[in-house]
């Protein structure tokens, strides 16, 4: 829908902060090699389920060339590079799973991870920036941006669950554009006191969170839950908040003292911090604390973006001052659909996590478990269990999120 409104000055560029008009915080076109020079980066890195599953990542690691970053130039092809280190990184610590995990990261990866991590202003630890963001292709360039028309540019243990569940995850932010798209002009309607200008571009931003709901629905066709559950999700998750790595990982070569970092989480995504703001729902306590903390593993510009969002004038008072009905119906139908989506996460998060996390302690408990749950659940982490991949408590965290944002639609108007 086009939401343009003539003669107006446009107060939030998206460019400024490097957000695409077509593919919002989605990186356009990611890059599918680096030079010849970083080649043992991305032959081992694409190699990852494979050296896991007979365990010689580890050996491959250490035999590693450590590589001069200094000749790395672009953004695409530093964002490629972050994506290749951090995956190898996961597939390193955790390839003998949450009992004989390491604690020094070697140099010759460490060093570069730390360089260009430095460099691109993410933390050195695969994040959404990298899995889903920046790890994307199309099999045929001038076909849809469809399940059936994607690959991963590099994964990790769990086949095709993988590809669906970072896929799946890539359509949400795709489906989210049109309401990002609409983010300025709703600022810009606020400050030229245009209701109409105002209500459109709302009516874009509701439409837009309805559609990642509907992407997000696409989790149940192409990711199994206890494939995400046993052996997926070690791989996403960090060395801080969990007991498996309770001291942290050192990064040889960087410093000698341990550091902590959270693992991949949906929090880490721009997208519905970007709503959130502008829709003036407010996250305090523990998980306020917990997703501006996230905000640290996202691409710096998209954290200025979302920033900046927050530093306008509220929307929520201009709906109250003008007390027009069909902006404050707009309003409403956008924090109703921020609740009915995070509703329909929390829905996905039970199948995907709280309902296998139970079966894994039923199986521990009766010693009764099958070959193939041995194989997929039965490998599970314990320390996961109750906490998501990037350290929360899952569940409080993602029903006080949802709260919160109830009490934006109750308190509001």
């Amino acid at each position: 829908m086009d939401t343009a409104v003539t003669n107006v000055e446009t107060l939030l560029s998206m460019e400024e902060f490097h957000v695409s008009e077509d593919y919002g915080f989605v990186l356009p076109e990611p890059l599918t090699d680096l030079p010849e020079y970083f080649k043992p980066w991305l032959d081992i890195s694409k190699n990852v389920p494979e050296l896991i599953s007979s365990h010689s990542l580890r050996l491959k690691v250490h035999n590693m060339p450590l590589l001069e970053t200094h000749l790395l130039q672009s953004h695409r092809e530093l964002r490629l590079a972050h994506l290749a280190l951090s995956t190898l990184t996961m597939g390193y610590v955790w390839q003998e799973g949450e009992r004989e995990t390491i604690k020094v990261l070697p140099q010759n990866l460490a060093v570069p991870l730390w360089e260009v991590s430095q460099r691109l202003g993410l933390p050195p630890i695969l994040s959404h920036a990298d899995t889903v963001l920046a790890n994307w292709k199309k099999t045929n360039s001038d076909g849809p941006f469809a399940m059936d028309n994607l690959e991963l540019l590099i994964t990790l243990p769990g086949g095709e669950t993988v590809q669906g569940f970072f896929l799946v995850t890539l359509l949400v932010e795709l489906a989210a554009v049109p309401g990002l798209k609409a983010i300025p002009e709703v600022i810009s309607g606020v400050h030229y006191n245009n209701v109409a200008m105002v209500t459109k571009a709302l009516n874009v931003v509701g439409q837009a969170i309805d559609s990642m709901k509907h992407a997000l629905k696409l989790m149940h066709d192409y990711v199994d839950p206890s494939i995400f559950y046993g052996i997926l999700r070690i791989y996403l998750s960090g060395w801080k908040d969990n007991s498996s790595m309770a001291e942290g990982l050192v990064y040889e070569g960087v410093q000698e003292k341990a550091m902590e970092y959270s693992g991949g989480s949906a929090a880490q995504s721009s997208t519905l911090h970007c709503f959130d703001e502008l829709m003036g729902v407010k996250h305090e306590g523990d998980s306020g604390a917990f997703l501006k903390r996230m905000r640290d593993y996202m691409p710096p510009s998209h954290k200025h973006f979302i920033e900046n969002i927050s530093s306008h004038p509220s929307l929520r008072n201009f709906v109250l001052q003008q007390a027009d009905e069909h902006l404050t119906y707009a309003f409403e139908q956008c924090l109703s659909r921020l609740v009915d989506f995070r509703n329909y996460h929390i829905n996905i998060v039970t199948r995907y996590v709280t309902i296998p996390a139970s079966r894994a302690k039923q199986l521990r408990v009766s010693g009764q478990e099958s070959a193939k749950e041995l194989g997929t659940i039965g490998k599970a982490p314990t320390a996961l269990e109750e906490r998501g991949t990037g350290g929360s408590g899952i569940m409080s965290f993602l029903k006080t999120v949802r709260d919160n944002t109830k009490d934006g639609l109750s308190n509001s108007l």
